[in-house]
């Protein structure tokens, strides 16, 4: 940002800044005319604000600027394409606007418009969150001078949605795509989230020790992403698919490309499974919940999450389990419990 200062040039107030050589030069008269008895210092003083502000505002990049660039930095990471999708429908509302003009009032005009398009408050959460991003990241490298309040709803409670087996096992049979299936059945039998499965490169699926690596070699999610075994019918549907594999590079590809989404065949499956209110997050939900319900031990599942800490997985899917504060429970047992030694029966 041009640094403006306070100076004087054949007696009149002037606003200076240094040119590309680092000399300081006078950019503009601040007064009209400075006749007798003429503005005061602080007069000036506040009149370089005004100068330095609306010359800020004018040469500010709009939002879509800043948008665009952040995207471009985070290229090879799947933030990079969700926000592509997102800023479709966002451009029209917040791309001509500089950072300043971000405000309270404007988020929430997003917010009723968004709600009136039947939008869930969780959708509109990500979307002003990945504004919010996008101003602090600018202002974090200097594009703007600061970042405005980004107001959001409130976030959604998680959702407790999760399948039955018999549900599961409709679901992928009602996926009529191989790769549909394919990410179906990852998703549940390996407890990842959809964009770890759509990364899957067939170089970590390991046949010969029967393990699916969900890690990338480079730092681009900070999502967890774990090593998990493959079970019988894993290794069924993946040798399946590496026979018919063209391009043998990603796992889930079409027409011999890696696929960037599965919403529409998702959802397919969904309506053909005859399910509502299932999201591929539901798959990764489901899947620890299965496991909590087996009384596979914390520890265990928050390996499967990719969790880096068991507690984190405890407070979310502990209660599913069949021992969760069973033995608390059976202290509490007054009525079918033999009397102790000592007991006073009338009390």
């Amino acid at each position: 940002m041009p640094e403006y200062r306070l100076g004087r040039l054949g007696g009149r107030w002037v606003v200076t800044e240094h040119d590309e050589t680092g000399r300081r030069i006078a950019r503009s008269y601040l007064f009209a005319d400075d006749a007798e008895p003429g503005p005061t210092r602080r007069e000036a003083e506040e009149r370089v604000r005004e100068y330095a502000l609306s010359r800020t505002a004018r040469s500010a990049p709009d939002i879509n600027a800043l948008w665009e660039a952040y995207r471009a930095e985070k290229t090879g990471r799947r933030v990079a394409v969700a926000m592509e999708f997102e800023w479709r429908t966002m451009k029209a509302h917040f791309g001509h606007l500089k950072a300043g003009d971000v405000t309270v009032e404007v988020c929430r005009a997003w917010v009723a418009k968004r709600r009136a398009d039947k939008k869930h408050d969780g959708t509109i959460w990500t979307e002003l969150g990945h504004l919010r991003t996008v101003l602090k990241w600018a202002a974090d490298t200097r594009r703007i001078e600061h970042a405005p309040k980004v107001e959001r709803p409130q976030k959604p409670a998680p959702k407790t949605r999760h399948l039955t087996r018999a549900e599961c096992r409709r679901l992928i049979d009602c996926a009529v795509a191989p790769h549909i299936r394919l990410a179906i059945v990852l998703m549940l039998s390996t407890a990842a989230r959809v964009g770890a499965i759509l990364d899957l490169t067939w170089d970590r699926v390991d046949f010969k020790r029967g393990v699916i690596d969900l890690r990338l070699k480079s730092s681009a999610t900070r999502k967890g992403r774990a090593v998990v075994p493959m079970n019988d019918g894993v290794r069924s549907e993946l040798a399946r698919a590496k026979k018919a594999s063209v391009m043998e590079l990603h796992v889930i590809e079409y027409k011999s490309g890696p696929v960037q989404s599965i919403k529409t065949g998702f959802n397919a499956a969904v309506k053909a499974a005859g399910l509502s209110d299932v999201t591929p997050h539901v798959c990764r939900h489901t899947a620890a919940v299965h496991m909590a319900e087996a009384g596979i031990p914390m520890d265990e599942i928050a390996q499967y999450l990719g969790h880096d800490d068991s507690r984190i997985t405890s407070r979310v899917y502990a209660r599913f389990s069949p021992k969760h504060l069973r033995g608390a429970s059976n202290v509490l047992d007054y009525v079918s419990q033999p009397r102790q030694d000592g007991e006073d029966d009338a009390g």
